[in-house]
């Protein structure tokens, strides 16, 4: 019961480092919230960026899906 909680979950917390965010190109690292697609691809998910003074608050898959319908990565899919 708790492996079907958790693949079906959109939401996860990433256990650790996994290289960059395709659509931001900031770096995923263990403890950012991210988003699972079907294929398995991660995005960030209510992401908070710290830039100089600047505080910028993203959720990467969330603002692509506004504009696309698929995976960044895998569009034909």
């Amino acid at each position: 019961l708790t492996l079907s909680l958790c693949a079906l979950s959109p939401e996860d917390v990433l256990s650790k480092d996994a290289g960059e965010c395709a659509i931001c190109l900031e770096e995923l690292q263990q403890g950012d919230t991210i988003a699972r697609l079907p294929c398995l691809c991660i995005y960030h998910k209510g992401q908070v960026f710290l830039t100089g003074m600047d505080v910028k608050f993203t959720s990467c898959i969330d603002e692509w899906f506004e504009v696309n319908r698929s995976c960044p990565e895998h569009p034909s899919d």
